[in-house]
């Protein structure tokens, strides 16, 4: 559909494979005025392979295919039974978060892919790479000690933007990072997580902190990931209290209270 309605004028290679999506080279045109753009196409089964999907969905509203909130009940509970259909609405609802959750970030100058479009199952972003291959991930890369440290600030100003933005990535890694011709692009949100609404946001962004330092330590750069963290968090006036976890049920009848009312 995307082809269709001219987005792009082919489909030059696949760049990206997983379990929970394939990415791909596309050639761009005057649509978006870039040489080329990225299809992200998730994978139908991809949320089974997600492994405890409802500590990032516990709390947030569940998004439809145009990103509106799902509100309506026989939705709802084929949600909470996982039925097939409620399986298609729970991939449905990552895509979308993941889409509004670019959006948001892109027009706050984050260093993210520009997002075009979502629907079908697919989102179209920017291309970051050269013309016959893309950018590689920051945890294939070496840096020399300067320009490390400055990459490890570009990481902690972009953690701290999300989190000014009430977004936490979820899986801030070294592995979702592209690096190409010395400048960063934070990728792959679908697991987005609001740190006022889930209760196990706190664990959620320490460990990106955590796992971002680890990478920094390997170029050289040392750092103290808990008291970063802390800090961070305190600054935007969150709670550092222990989680309260919530059980599918939890969330369903939650669901249940909202539609009721």
């Amino acid at each position: 559909p995307f082809f269709r309605m001219g987005w792009f004028d082919d489909i030059l290679r696949q760049i990206k494979g997983g379990k929970e999506a394939s990415v791909y080279q596309c050639q761009g045109n005057a649509t978006t005025g870039e040489p080329f753009i990225a299809a992200k196409i998730y994978r139908p089964k991809m949320f089974r392979n997600l492994r405890n999907d409802h500590v990032y969905r516990v709390g947030r509203k569940m998004l439809d295919s145009q990103g509106e909130v799902i509100k309506k009940q026989r939705d709802l509970k084929a949600i909470h039974n996982r039925t097939a259909f409620g399986d298609a609405l729970i991939r449905d609802s990552w895509i979308e978060h993941e889409y509004q959750a670019l959006l948001r970030l892109h027009a706050a100058g984050a260093p993210i892919p520009e997002p075009y479009a979502s629907g079908n199952v697919a989102i179209l972003i920017g291309y970051v790479g050269g013309a016959d291959f893309p950018a590689p991930t920051l945890n294939t890369i070496s840096l020399e000690p300067k320009e490390a440290r400055r990459l490890y600030d570009e990481c902690l100003a972009m953690i701290d933007l999300m989190l000014g933005l009430d977004l936490i990535h979820g899986d801030f890694s070294a592995y979702n990072i592209l690096y190409w011709e010395g400048a960063i692009t934070v990728i792959d949100f679908p697991q987005i997580v609001e740190p006022g609404v889930n209760p196990n946001a706190y664990t959620i962004f320490q460990r990106d902190v955590q796992r971002i330092c680890e990478y920094f330590a390997s170029q050289g750069i040392e750092s103290d990931p808990a008291a970063l963290a802390r800090g961070l968090w305190l600054k935007y006036g969150h709670s550092v209290a222990p989680p309260v976890l919530e059980t599918e049920e939890d969330e369903a009848d939650e669901d249940d209270e909202r539609e009721d009312d």
